[in-house]
């Protein structure tokens, strides 16, 4: 069955003027997948990355995760649906400055009472494996942001969720550090078979996923499944980009 099933999903705002921000939009994800989203700003990308992650509601269609449509829970149920069933990894990272980095990373675990053995036996074994363990017990603000992001995908991935949802995870990093946080999310959903969904403009990042699906204009426009080599998934990418339209400017194009 799939992780996430997108129906006919449209997404329309209402105002003195009506706009139409996705229309009929189809969208499988398989377990174990990384689909990256891609398209130019205004095409409707971070507003399904919302409808999917129940930040937003559909005007009309539906979102299954794991068979169950999210929308139609209450919201004490959907706050308990989100916690377990998604990991989210934004731009800004979203972490608590009150907090050290371990008590950030393993919030969702205490709101949900697993046991102090439990998280702790979760949290070396993560934190090993993100090449974070010497920072767990600093403050988020005595961490650079490349390792504020590690922190994040640790935190979204530290309850094992269906799926994890990134929105631009790169937008604030440096080029070098935006390939070590692909990189790690690469590795982790080759690795543990985490399901992953990347909206992102970068199309570095978008060449470590295996497919990539563009949106213009509110609606599907292509959909491209990566090869052997990265440099040649990357130039399809690219090539893909510049028939999509847009500024130039808007898509990053560093070559790898």
């Amino acid at each position: 069955m799939e992780i996430l099933k997108v129906n006919n999903l449209s997404k329309i705002y209402k105002g003195a003027v009506s706009y139409e921000a996705l229309s009929k939009i189809q969208l499988s994800v398989n377990p174990g997948e990384f689909v990256g989203i891609m398209g130019p700003s205004g095409s409707g990308k971070t507003t399904l990355l919302n409808l999917v992650s129940t930040i937003d509601s559909p005007t009309s269609g539906e979102v299954l995760i794991n068979g169950r449509n999210p929308h139609t829970l209450s919201a004490d149920q959907l706050a308990v649906f989100r916690r377990r069933e998604l990991g989210f990894v934004f731009q800004s990272f979203n972490l608590l400055h009150t907090l050290t980095v371990k008590e950030n990373i393993l919030l969702p675990l205490a709101l949900d009472g697993v046991s102090l053995k439990e998280m702790n036996s979760r949290i070396d074994q993560l934190a090993d494996k993100l090449g974070i363990t010497t920072i767990l017990d600093k403050r988020t603000y005595e961490i650079s942001g490349g390792q504020a992001q590690r922190t994040t995908i640790a935190r979204a991935l530290i309850h094992e969720p269906k799926l994890v949802l990134a929105d631009e995870p790169t937008g604030n990093l440096d080029s070098k550090a935006a390939r070590d946080v692909m990189e790690i999310m690469e590795k982790r959903n080759q690795e543990d078979g985490t399901t992953m969904m990347l909206v992102t403009h970068d199309p570095v990042a978008a060449s470590y996923c295996n497919r990539v699906v563009f949106i213009k204009d509110g609606q599907l426009y292509n959909e491209i499944h990566d090869g052997d080599n990265r440099a040649a998934f990357y130039q399809k990418i690219m090539n893909v980009l510049s028939l999509l339209g847009g500024n130039a400017d808007e898509f990053q194009t560093i070559r790898i």
